[in-house]
């Protein structure tokens, strides 16, 4: 390994590990070093499939002096516990969403990593994507004025029908807010800059579900969030959107987000994913079609932006802070739910700087020989 390379451990050998694997593998600023998993069967499995030298368990991992940045796969329920052992250890971390799941907990972590001198980055990754990383880059060149107004849609079944072990998606720290509102909220954060109050609506249509397929089919599970919310939301900007997140809907809408200026309006690719087009639409003429360029990497692509950062000495790109404001936005969404009014704001964040347009996770920077 390079002395510019940066070792990575993964904690974490679920299915999503696939998905980051079979990209961290092959971004040459970055060495997967150890696979770790309360499961150490199932870390040597993952490790034996895409050439990782190490696995074992978490204090394995930790212990490894190689190991740089450590990537977060558990579940929401325990983000920030493996983060703090990370930080405590001198490592960077990179999470999967949700930060965390309440505000104290969130701040504690902020605080610990400060404290440490390392970096603790979270996903969602997908706006460095080629597909919306095009989108702001139309908008941020004018082609529909002064952006003013947003509507997103995320609107399914619910995960129960196809997912076969789906109740952590309806645990606390899920529902369709947590587990697919961060990838709405960071794409609006970064079209519209921070978020300054929020007001909702939330229901649950069932208290509980009934797991539709696999070897789980049949079983009913209990439901502990709400399971649709309609936000409104109120940029520092003033610019304002309104967003929905349900289970609950038999028409399925995923993936809408649509940006009105004052000139024409865009709509975005799927937030939740790093390619799509973007159409322009304007009074003049037919809709523009707009083709992603950039890099088509999927999840992982964050790690490698997040190694180059720390090697430049420069901010990285999906910095903890906006993982916490979104996760600050969120509360304050199930609290304006609750209470029927507007919910301020407290966190705030800076927008990060645009990627260059030829920026490929694949290449490696200068600063590894």
């Amino acid at each position: 390994m390079s002395a510019a390379t940066t070792g990575v451990g993964i904690v974490g050998a679920g299915t999503i590990s696939d998905q980051y694997l079979g990209n961290l593998t092959k971004f040459p600023d970055l060495k997967v070093v150890f696979i770790a998993d309360l499961d150490e069967e199932r870390a040597a499995s993952q490790a034996e499939k895409w050439g990782v030298p190490n696995s074992g368990s978490y204090e394995q991992l930790l212990a490894t002096d190689n190991v740089e940045i450590v990537v977060n796969l558990t579940i929401p329920a325990v983000h920030v516990d493996v983060a703090l052992q990370a930080v405590a250890a001198g490592k960077h971390v990179w999470g999967e969403k949700p930060y965390a799941l309440d505000r104290e907990s969130g701040r504690q972590l902020m605080a610990a990593a400060k404290e440490a001198g390392v970096r603790v980055a979270v996903a969602p990754d997908t706006f460095l994507g080629a597909g919306l990383q095009t989108a702001l880059r139309e908008v941020r060149d004018g082609a529909i004025g002064q952006p003013l107004t947003a509507l997103t849609l995320f609107q399914v079944p619910g995960p129960e029908s196809w997912h076969p072990s789906p109740e952590f998606l309806f645990a606390k720290g899920a529902g369709p807010l947590f587990d697919v509102g961060p990838y709405y909220l960071t794409t609006l954060i970064q079209v519209f800059g921070p978020i300054r109050r929020v007001a909702a609506l939330s229901s649950q249509a069932r208290s509980s579900r009934t797991i539709g397929s696999g070897p789980k089919a049949g079983t009913e599970f209990p439901v502990e969030v709400p399971t649709h919310i309609s936000a409104l939301i109120d940029f520092e900007s003033g610019a304002s959107a309104q967003s929905v997140f349900s289970f609950d809907s038999k028409l399925p809408r995923a993936g809408f987000v649509e940006i009105a200026g004052s000139e024409g309006t865009a709509v975005f690719p799927d937030p939740n994913m790093f390619d799509g087009e973007t159409t322009i639409h304007t009074t003049e003429g037919e809709p523009r079609v707009v083709e992603a360029t950039g890099s088509f990497f999927t999840r992982g692509t964050g790690v490698a932006e997040l190694a180059q950062a720390i090697r430049e000495d420069r901010p990285e790109r999906v910095p903890g802070e906006l993982a916490f404001h979104v996760l600050d936005v969120m509360a304050s969404l199930v609290e304006a739910a609750d209470s029927g009014q507007f919910i301020d704001v407290a966190s705030t964040v800076q927008i990060s700087a645009p990627l260059d347009a030829d920026w490929d996770p694949s290449r490696a920077s200068s600063s590894v020989s």
